[in-house]
């Protein structure tokens, strides 16, 4: 089965993203459904995004769940075969999405596909580590891995594979970060295939998901969860071993940073706190707890 716009859902997890989401639904043909899962429980963005878009349907989540867990209760509310997971920080540019529907009809199977970023110093996908690079810019290739920011899945593939029974897509153990990457190395590990198209680009803000009056706070936050993160996937695929020792570094100039900063600097003192916390926390086998502390 192949993709059509009829057969497409977007998902888009929200937090605090009244100021940008405006210009990614706007990038979006308006005959494609949107789901938006919002973190924030706020009943006003939810009344204002359904009143101005035909097209675009809001649920609340019950509780900050993250990008994952987001995502999971997103793909629980739609019927398509295909879902198309966005982060509020991205625009497509013009023909993205026609660009990945044709390109999906010459592919013997896939599991996802990604859209390519235009920012080509930082590429949004993952070669295999045999491959350094590709030279085609035009058809579409193999990757290992794609970032979460934009992703498009094949659900009735994915429902065929191990690990993916009972729409088990994204390990909801990941509040923040390294959850595409999981999903990614699962459909590897089943030898299913993921695929950039080259001709479908995207604009990602970067880092403006989130309004900037939070900005603090959220980099508290990303601290703490990157390595916590990067220290359960670690230990979930290779390990307990590696996962201390890949992490151990981080942690040791994290605390390092923290001693000198004690007195010199706050905000950076609880910046390199908030990272080892994130660690040692990890280490212990603690859920990824940490959730930011802003009100509406």
């Amino acid at each position: 089965m192949t993709i059509s716009r009829q057969n497409l859902s977007i998902i888009v997890v929200s937090f605090m993203s009244e100021n940008v989401i405006h210009e990614c639904i706007k990038s979006i043909p308006d005959e494609i459904s949107i789901l938006i899962v919002d973190n924030s429980n706020d009943k006003n963005f939810k009344k204002n995004i359904e009143n101005t878009y035909k097209n675009v349907r809001c649920i609340i989540s019950p509780e900050n769940l993250g990008m994952g867990p987001g995502n999971n209760l997103g793909l629980k509310n739609i019927k398509t075969d295909f879902a198309f997971i966005l982060n509020p920080d991205i625009i497509l540019e013009k023909g993205a999405i026609d660009e990945i529907i044709n390109a999906s009809k010459n592919l013997d199977s896939f599991g996802i596909i990604a859209p390519i970023s235009n920012q080509k110093n930082y590429p949004n996908y993952k070669l295999d580590e045999k491959k350094i690079s590709f030279n085609n810019e035009i058809d579409p290739f193999k990757v290992r891995s794609v970032d979460g920011f934009a992703m498009l899945l094949n659900l009735k593939k994915l429902n065929q594979l191990k690990n993916f029974e009972d729409n088990n897509y994204f390990d909801e153990n990941f509040f923040l970060y390294l959850e595409n990457d999981d999903l990614c190395k699962r459909v590897i590990d089943n030898n299913e295939n993921i695929y950039v198209v080259p001709q479908s680009k995207i604009n990602h803000l970067g880092a403006s998901a989130v309004n900037s009056k939070y900005k603090y706070q959220i980099e508290l936050l990303r601290n703490w969860h990157w390595i916590w993160s990067k220290f359960y996937f670690n230990k979930k695929h290779y390990g307990f071993l590696v996962a201390i020792f890949n992490g151990l570094p981080s942690f040791l100039s994290a605390v390092l940073k923290l001693l000198f900063y004690f007195i010199l600097d706050k905000k950076k003192k609880e910046i390199y706190s908030h990272r080892a916390s994130g660690y040692l926390n990890a280490l212990l086998g603690k859920k990824s707890f940490l959730r930011p502390k802003i009100n509406n």
